[in-house]
């Protein structure tokens, strides 16, 4: 019986050991796997450009643009440094056309002249100038959605311009996995 019982023992010895061993490598491997998955979402890893993330830096004031500007520094891309205030500059897009639509519940009509800004570097506004049909169809959508009494208060407006924005970061996400813009500003806004 000690013979069958030592050897029991020697057994049950080098299975619990095999089995630590075994546990011990699925751990470091887990541990391994969710460090690398870590550093590639943060953009440790991967190759830059289309294939991985693309996230538009802000850009400091005084710096170089790293990507032109739709427009160059006309009216269409205008980027203002400044002097004080939030060390990062701000750059403007500003729709061609202005746009027109219906109010929800009313026979009212709408029409508002738009601009665009970021602090971010030039690719948002060139996605902005490359999306906007898109974008053009997401702002009319917005826009009619929007009850006239809304458009009598600074709060209404403020609203809408926030709904704007969501609405065309929403695009911009979809089409190139970034928003981006900032503010939509009012160049003209006229109820009817």
């Amino acid at each position: 019986m000690s013979d069958a019982k030592a050897e029991d023992e020697e057994g049950g010895k080098k299975g619990g050991g095999a089995m630590k061993m075994i546990i011990g490598i699925v751990v470091a491997l887990a541990v391994g796997a969710g460090g690398a998955y870590g550093a590639f979402a943060a953009g440790l890893l991967g190759e830059s450009g289309e294939s991985g993330p693309n996230h538009p830096e802000l850009v400091r004031k005084g710096d170089a643009e790293p990507y032109p500007l739709p427009g160059g520094e006309k009216e269409e891309g205008a980027i203002v440094h400044g002097e004080g205030g939030n060390e990062f500059r701000t750059a403007y897009y500003t729709f061609e056309e202005s746009f027109t639509s219906n109010l929800a519940d009313s026979p009212g009509l709408i029409q508002v002249e738009l601009a665009a800004s970021t602090q971010r570097d030039g690719r948002v506004l060139q996605w902005v100038h490359n999306h906007q049909l898109a974008i053009r169809s997401a702002i009319l959508v917005q826009l009619a959605a929007t009850p006239e009494a809304d458009l009598y208060s600074v709060e209404g407006k403020e609203k809408l311009a926030k709904r704007l924005t969501g609405a065309i970061n929403e695009v911009l996400e979809e089409k190139e996995g970034f928003g981006g813009v900032e503010n939509i500003h009012f160049k003209g806004l006229l109820v009817q």
